[in-house]
Parts: C-alpha cells; sequence; structure tokens
C-alpha cells in the first residue's frame, strides 16, 4: 500500500476520534456548549497530526516491512502533535472574547483513541504481508524440501532462519538449533526450538532427518570448528559455515554468505578485540602511503585504512595487474560507502628506484607510511639473492631515505618471523630491514617501527593454495618434513593487528603479532585433504619431499637477546630493546652488501649477511 492511502485513512479517523473522545469524555450525545472547543481541537489534530507525520517521515516508511522503529516513529510523532493541539486549544479557550468550553481530559482520551486509529491501518497492512506468505509457503510446502539444522543459536543463527522464512522458494525448513548453552535449550528462536548441545547432533540429526547442517558461529575458534564438523561428517553430512568475523566486517550476515567449511575455519582463533577509534584517529584525514598495495597484505592495508577515511591512499605497487585490480575495487567501495574524502592514487613503481620513489614522496607528501612491499619466497630468494638483497634491503632503504626527507611521521614496516635466527636469504634481509628501520627511528625520533608475523592464509605463494592446486591435479600432497611446523594467521587478522602496532609505536620497536599456536604442515595437509572430501593414502598421497634449501623446522619469534613483553594490547607483544642491536657501521655495511647484490656476487653476499647479522646460518636448520 502506498502512503497516500495512509493520508487518507488518517484524514477521515482522525475526526472520529475527536468525536469518539467527547463522547467518553461526556457520557452523551448532546454537545451543546462544547462544539466550538470540538471544533477548535478537531480543526488542530486535523492539520498538525499530518504534517508532524510528514516531517518526522512517517509517510515516507514502507509500511509492509514495519518493525518496532516505525511504530515508535509513529507513537512519539501523535505524541507531540496531540500535545500541541491540546495546549492550543486551551490557550485559545482563553483568548477568546467568549470563552470557549474545552475538557482538559479530552486530548487524552483522544491520544489513546488516535493510536489505535493510526497505527490500525498500518499493522493491518504489515499482517496482511505475514498472510500471504504463510500461504506461499502452505503452496510450497507440497514441493520437495531440506530439513536444515543449524548449529549456533546466537544473533547469527536466528538472522539465518529469518531469512530461510523469509525466502520458501530456497526449499529448506529448518527443523531446530544446536548450542552448548543451557539457558537457549527448549527455548523457540522465531518459532525454531533449541533441540540441546553438540552431543545431541547425531541423535537430532536422526529424529529429524535433517539433510544440510549450518554452522552460523562467526566468533568462536578453530578448533570448536574442527570438533563440530566432525561430528557433523561422522553423521555423514558435509555442513556449511557462516564466515568468520574477519570477513563479515563491514558486511551483513546473509544466506549468499553461506560456503563450504575452508581450512581458514579450522585454524580460526578467539577474535582479536582492536582499539579501532584510536586506528581511526590515527589515519583518518590523513595521506598515508601503501607499497606492495596490489600485494595480499597491502592490498589489505588499503582496504582497512579506506575505512578510516583518509584524506590520500597511495597505493604503490611494482605489478600494474594487481595495482589495476586493488585501484578499482577500492574506488568501487568508496563509491558504494560515501565515503567523505578518501582520495585514492595509484602509482605504479619500483622500490629500487630512488629517484621514482622520492617524485612519488615529493608529489604526495605522505604522513604515514606502511612497507608492505618484499620478497617472501624463502627456496625462490635462496636461487635469486640478489633480488632479495635490492628489494627487501636497499628498497627499505630507499622508502626510509624518502619519508626521512618528506618529514613521514609514522613508518611501519612489515617483518616476518624468518627474520629471527634467519637460516634464509629472505629471512637474514628482512632483519637488515628491520635494523634499517631501527637506525631512522633513532636518527629521527620518530614512531618508525617493524612488525612480525609468520604465514598468512590465502596469500598468494601459501602452502594453503599449493595444496589445493595439488589435490585438484589428484596429488600427491607434498610436504618437506613430517615436523616441519609454521604459525599462520589469516589476511584481515593480521592487518588488523599491524594498524593496531601503527598506533602503539613509539620509535625502534619490533612489535610480534601473537599467532596462537604453531601447526604442523602434515595435519594442515591432512585437514585440507578431508575438507576437499578425499580420504588421506586412498584417495590423495602425503608425500615427504625433504627440508628445501634455507627452510626451518620451526620458526621462533624473538631473538635471545631482545627483552620482550605484552603490551597495552594484548595480542601484541613488543622487544622494546630491539634497537640496540644497530650497527654504527650499518649504512657502509648495507652499500657494500648492495653493491655486491648489483654485480651478482652470491658469495660476498652471504659473507656481508654474516657479517651484518652474526646469527644468520646458512641452510641451517635448528
Amino acid at each position: 500500500m502506498r502512503n497516500r492511502y495512509f493520508l487518507l485513512s488518517d484524514l477521515l479517523l482522525i475526526p472520529l476520534c475527536v468525536i469518539v473522545s467527547y463522547l467518553v469524555r461526556l457520557d452523551t450525545f448532546d454537545f451543546g456548549v462544547y462544539w466550538p472547543g470540538m471544533m477548535l481541537f478537531g480543526g488542530l489534530v486535523l492539520v498538525l497530526i499530518p504534517l508532524t507525520f510528514y516531517l518526522t517521515g512517517v509517510y515516507s516508511r514502507y509500511w509492509r516491512y514495519a518493525s518496532i522503529n516505525e511504530n515508535l516513529l509513529l507513537a512519539g510523532a501523535l505524541t507531540v502533535a496531540v500535545a500541541f493541539a491540546g495546549a492550543m486549544s486551551l490557550v485559545i479557550a482563553r483568548l477568546t472574547a467568549e470563552p470557549i468550553t474545552f475538557p482538559r481530559f479530552v486530548p487524552v482520551i483522544f491520544l489513546m483513541l488516535a493510536l489505535l486509529a493510526t497505527t490500525g491501518p498500518r499493522l493491518l497492512a504489515r499482517m496482511s504481508v505475514g498472510y500471504w506468505r504463510q500461504r506461499e509457503r502452505e503452496s510450497l510446502s507440497l514441493t520437495p524440501h531440506s530439513n536444515v539444522l543449524i548449529l549456533g543459536a546466537g544473533d547469527a543463527g536466528a538472522i539465518i532462519v529469518r531469512e530461510l522464512k523469509s525466502n520458501p522458494q530456497l526449499g529448506m525448513r529448518v527443523v531446530g538449533f544446536i548450542d552448548d548453552d543451557l539457558a537457549k535449550h527448549d527455548a523457540l528462536i522465531h518459532g525454531v526450538p533449541v533441540l540441546g548441545g553438540r552431543d545431541d547432533i547425531a541423535g537430532v540429526i536422526r529424529r529429524h532427518r535433517v539433510d544440510k547442517i549450518i554452522i552460523a558461529m562467526p566468533t568462536v575458534a578453530g578448533k570448536v570448528i574442527g570438533e563440530l564438523v566432525s561430528l557433523c561428517e561422522r553423521a555423514g553430512i558435509h555442513p556449511k559455515i557462516m564466515p568468520g568475523i574477519y570477513e563479515l566486517i563491514g558486511g551483513q550476515v546473509s544466506i549468499s554468505q553461506l560456503r563450504n567449511v575452508q581450512i581458514e575455519d579450522l585454524l580460526r582463533r578467539e577474535p582479536i578485540r582492536t582499539d579501532t577509534s584510536a586506528v581511526r584517529n590515527l589515519l583518518h584525514g590523513r595521506r598515508v602511503l601503501v607499497t606492495g598495495g596490489g600485494g595480499s597484505i597491502g592490498s589489505e592495508l588499503c582496504r582497512q585504512i579506506l575505512r578510516c577515511e583518509p584524506k590520500v591512499l597511495i597505493a604503490v605497487g611494482h605489478g600494474e595487474n594487481s595495482v589495476f585490480e586493488i585501484e578499482h575495487e577500492l574506488r568501487t567501495v568508496s563509491d558504494r560507502m560515501g565515503l567523505r574524502h578518501p582520495r585514492l592514487v595509484c602509482a605504479i613503481a619500483d622500490i629500487r628506484f630512488p629517484d621514482r620513489i622520492q617524485s612519488i614522496f615529493e608529489q604526495h607528501q605522505p604522513e604515514i607510511v606502511f612497507h608492505a612491499a618484499a620478497h617472501k619466497h624463502v627456496p625462490l630468494m635462496e636461487s635469486n639473492p640478489c633480488e632479495a638483497i635490492t628489494n627487501n634491503v636497499f628498497g627499505t632503504q630507499t622508502l626510509l631515505n624518502a619519508s626521512l626527507a618528506a618529514n613521514v611521521e609514522h613508518f611501519v614496516m612489515i617483518s616476518t618471523d624468518k627474520a629471527v635466527r634467519p637460516t634464509s636469504v629472505m629471512g637474514a634481509s628482512k632483519r637488515v630491514a628491520e635494523l634499517l628501520v631501527h637506525q631512522a627511528a633513532a636518527c629521527s625520533g620518530k614512531p618508525y617501527v617493524a612488525v612480525r608475523f609468520g604465514n598468512v592464509l590465502g596469500s598468494r605463494g601459501s602452502v594453503v593454495l599449493t595444496f589445493k592446486r595439488q589435490i585438484a591435479n589428484g596429488g600427491p600432497v607434498t610436504v618437506t618434513h613430517p615436523d616441519m611446523t609454521r604459525y599462520f594467521m589469516t589476511i584481515p587478522e593480521a592487518v588488523q593487528l599491524v594498524l593496531q602496532a601503527a598506533v602503539l609505536g613509539k620509535g625502534g620497536e619490533v612489535f610480534l603479532l601473537d599467532m596462537g599456536e604453531p601447526v604442523k604442515i602434515a595435519d594442515l595437509a591432512k585437514s585440507i585433504i578431508e575438507l576437499s572430501g578425499l580420504e588421506v593414502g586412498k584417495d590423495i598421497e602425503i608425500e615427504y619431499t625433504g627440508v628445501r634449501p634455507g627452510e626451518k623446522l620451526y620458526e621462533e619469534l624473538f631473538l635471545p637477546d631482545e627483552v620482550y613483553q605484552r603490551t597495552e594490547h594484548a595480542k601484541v607483544f613488543i622487544a622494546s630493546n630491539a634497537s640496540t642491536a644497530t650497527s654504527p657501521d650499518l649504512n657502509e655495511m648495507v652499500s657494500r652488501l648492495t653493491y655486491s647484490a648489483n654485480v651478482s656476487d652470491k658469495d660476498e653476499i652471504v659473507r656481508m649477511l654474516r657479517q651484518l647479522i652474526p646469527e644468520y646460518q646458512p641452510n641451517g636448520q635448528y
């Protein structure tokens, strides 16, 4: 129904309510001397109520889908209009030459009657929607449907039930919830019962002939997800899952987001609570530059920084295709969200060319720099050490020089846990880059910091993607060593903590993100095979190929002489004395190292790295 019909209804029913309110007050149809007051009050409410409804937006609401908020808005607007009309009637009644009799209790009676008269037609329109939807469900009830069980009776589960009920054409009927919260057992949520806890899953599946299971727990840890998946698969059902909280940032829960359980879900940890207001205060209205803007970490940095509405976001990248893609994505998001002043600049540049980098800094004058550009593949850098040095070391030095010249206030370099007691050229090059950041912080007194973390799920070259490709090709899945372990984080999680470290930095620190417990790569491979619906040893084999050059069996988080502690953020550690290891001859040694890389002298590169990083053990293993 259109709102003009509600306006017509109001104009017809409001005068009737005035008459009935006088009838209730006087208990007679003989209004006599009360006629002038009735006409005065009736005329005022007939003008003021529609006018107030118009000004407050009551007439712009779509009442077929009205909620409690719309009804509260209507009640508030009606109360204001009636109070104003009653007050005006009393004042006018006393100021006229011939006094007008106006009972003071009439506005109170009228308000109660008018609430019924104005909300009634609107509620009728709302109820009609429910009626026709029920008729539609009944017409579809004869068609085949799937019995659905939802694991998790929280907000996400309730939203899924509501959406399934609103879309009967999906052919899914929710038979119940499963939740370990005893207080919810036997309760009804949107008319659907909570049938028990996780121990009851198998029995519920049998009794209710469940065809599909949806895990609606976007905030629980990966260990819980793994246990639920095992229970479901033992009962012969592969569940769907609602994405984790990091995937839902800035979005809404919906059926379209349901997907198969992925390895990221099994490795998911408890949601990290960060001080988003502090991050926003740091970035809002500032000029922010991100290197490696088209990469896995760099592009996610751009996404999260954009939400903080910087004055200018400069995404610098070397690969034109990846930069083109992130530029298109960011512009689309910015337009859709209606962000006030994020101006996006995308620059194709190689950080190893000082003149090019200097020109970008001079043109855009960044105030905050996030340095994510790096060569990171360990075996590839072992066979191409010159590229590791020129990009990871000299590129970082180039950016630091440009940042100091442009008076950049904050500089955050993305490092790696492989920089701790490195056995690879890649790890050693990132450790040298950390030292350069410490030196710049000491010289400038500014918060220039490094942030270390481990492997990132879903990044380019991630072992997870390699395993998935091998499974798609029929196997085998190759693992270097049965005891090989690594730390893992999701990309949004890592970036969220990088931004938090930028707020905490005072200068010269190394921050380390709490990455939880290390994961055995062999166990990871087994989980991915099973999530693909296959069986290890029967459908897909796991082969051990031996440790590759530069690899360690496990990664360490801090150097032996680094004094570390938790920061005010529970998931961020700090090595406050990291900058004390900086050599006074660092610049000269880095120049010699860069020269060796430029002339492709691999032996001299290794020798210089060992001189710069005494704990570096080429091809060593712990």
